[in-house]
C-alpha cells in the first residue's frame, strides 16, 4: 500500500484523500519529487556525456553528483515554498497551495521545520562539495555555488529573480550548462569542452517550457502579485507562441549538433517525442477549459502539464541516444 502511495505522489504530485498520509509520502509532497526526474535526466546527460570521452569515468563521482543534484531540487523547492510564504506569495487562494498540498498551508510541517529542513538539505550538499571538491579541484565548486546562487535567489530578496522575468533564464542555466556541466566535471576529470557545453542546451530548453507552462498558468494571479514572470510580461497569446516554438526548438537544435558531428546519429531517437509533442500542441492550440477534467489531480494548472509530458518523454530519448552512442558510436 504504501509503495502504491508513493507512486501515486510520484505521478501526480498529490495523495488521495481516502489514502493515510505515511511520512516517506508526505515528504515526497513536501519536496516536490515529482519532478524530480528533471534534475536526474541532467545529471545521467552529463555523466552520459563524460563517459564518451574519459578512459575511466569516476562513477563514485558521478553518484554523489546525482545525489548531492536531487537533494538540491529539494532543498531548492523547500526554500521557495518558504520564502514565497514569507513574502506573502503564497496563500491559500494562491495556485500552489491548490495543485498540491503546500507544505505549511496544507498542514504537512510547520514553517520553522520546513525552514530547518532547507538548512539540513544545504549542510548535506556542503559535505558532498567538500568530498567532490577534494577529488576533483575546484571547478566543482564554481559548478555548485553558481547553481546555489540562482536557485536560492529564484524567490528569495534581494534578488527574486522569478519576480522580474529572470526565472526561466535561470532555470535554463541550472538544468542544462551549470547541472550537465557540473556533473561532466566530476565524471570527466576535465573541463567542459565546446561541444559539451553545446549539448547541454537541447534539455536545458526543455526545461524551460515546464516552467513556461507553469507561468502561464499562473499569469492572472501572478499579476495580481505584482511577480513579473516572462509570461506575465510577455502576455499569454505571446508566452504560448513562445513555449510551443521551443518545444519544437529543441528538436531544430539536437538536429544541428548532430549534423555538425557534435552529437553522435542516435540522438536522432528523440524524433520517437513527435507524437507526444502533437498531443501537447493540440493541447496548446485550445482553449483551456473551465473545470478540470475527471481524475486530473494538479488543476487549476494546465499548460505545465503538457510541457512535463513531453519533457519526460524527450529527456528519456535524449538519455537513450547518448547511451546508444556509446555502446555503437555513429556519426555523419
Amino acid at each position: 500500500m504504501r509503495l502504491a502511495n508513493w507512486k501515486e505522489v510520484m505521478d501526480t504530485a498529490n495523495l488521495s484523500p481516502d489514502k493515510d498520509m505515511d511520512l516517506v509520502s508526505k515528504w515526497l509532497i513536501i519536496t516536490r519529487a515529482a519532478v524530480f526526474t528533471m534534475t536526474a535526466t541532467s545529471a545521467v546527460i552529463g555523466g552520459l556525456l563524460a563517459a564518451a570521452v574519459a578512459d575511466n569515468p569516476d562513477w563514485v563521482n558521478f553518484a554523489l553528483a546525482t545525489f548531492g543534484l536531487l537533494i538540491a531540487h529539494a532543498g531548492n523547492n523547500m526554500n521557495n515554498d518558504y520564502f514565497d510564504l514569507e513574502g506573502g506569495v503564497d496563500t491559500e487562494d494562491y495556485a500552489r497551495a491548490l495543485y498540491a498540498p503546500h507544505p505549511v498551508l496544507g498542514g504537512l510541517v510547520s514553517q520553522r521545520r520546513l525552514g530547518g529542513a532547507v538548512l539540513l538539505a544545504n549542510a548535506l550538499d556542503l559535505i558532498i562539495l567538500i568530498v567532490l571538491a577534494l577529488r576533483t579541484g575546484w571547478p566543482a565548486v564554481f559548478f555548485a555555488l553558481a547553481g546555489l546562487f540562482i536557485s536560492f535567489f529564484y524567490v528569495a530578496p534581494p534578488l527574486k529573480l522569478k519576480h522580474h522575468a529572470l526565472g526561466e533564464l535561470g532555470v535554463f542555466l541550472v538544468w542544462g550548462p551549470l547541472m550537465i556541466g557540473g556533473t561532466y566535471f566530476v565524471t570527466a576529470g576535465s573541463l567542459p569542452t565546446l561541444g559539451v557545453w553545446l549539448a547541454t542546451i537541447p534539455y536545458g530548453i526543455a526545461v524551460i517550457t515546464v516552467l513556461m507552462g507553469k507561468h502561464i498558468d499562473k499569469i492572472e494571479a501572478d499579476t495580481a502579485k505584482r511577480i513579473r514572470t516572462l509570461p506575465v510580461v510577455l502576455g499569454e497569446k505571446t508566452s504560448l507562441r513562445l513555449n510551443v516554438a521551443l518545444m519544437v526548438g529543441f528538436y531544430g537544435v539536437v538536429l544541428a549538433l548532430v549534423l555538425t558531428g557534435t552529437l553522435g546519429i542516435w540522438l536522432l531517437l528523440v524524433v520517437l517525442a513527435l507524437p507526444r509533442l502533437r498531443a501537447v500542441l493540440k493541447l496548446y492550440r485550445e482553449p483551456k477549459p473551465s473545470e478540470p477534467p475527471e481524475g486530473y489531480t494538479v488543476w487549476p494548472l494546465w499548460y505545465v502539464s503538457g510541457a512535463f509530458y513531453h519533457n519526460k518523454r524527450a529527456g528519456l530519448l535524449f538519455v537513450a541516444g547518448l547511451l546508444l552512442n556509446l555502446l555503437v558510436p555513429l556519426s555523419f
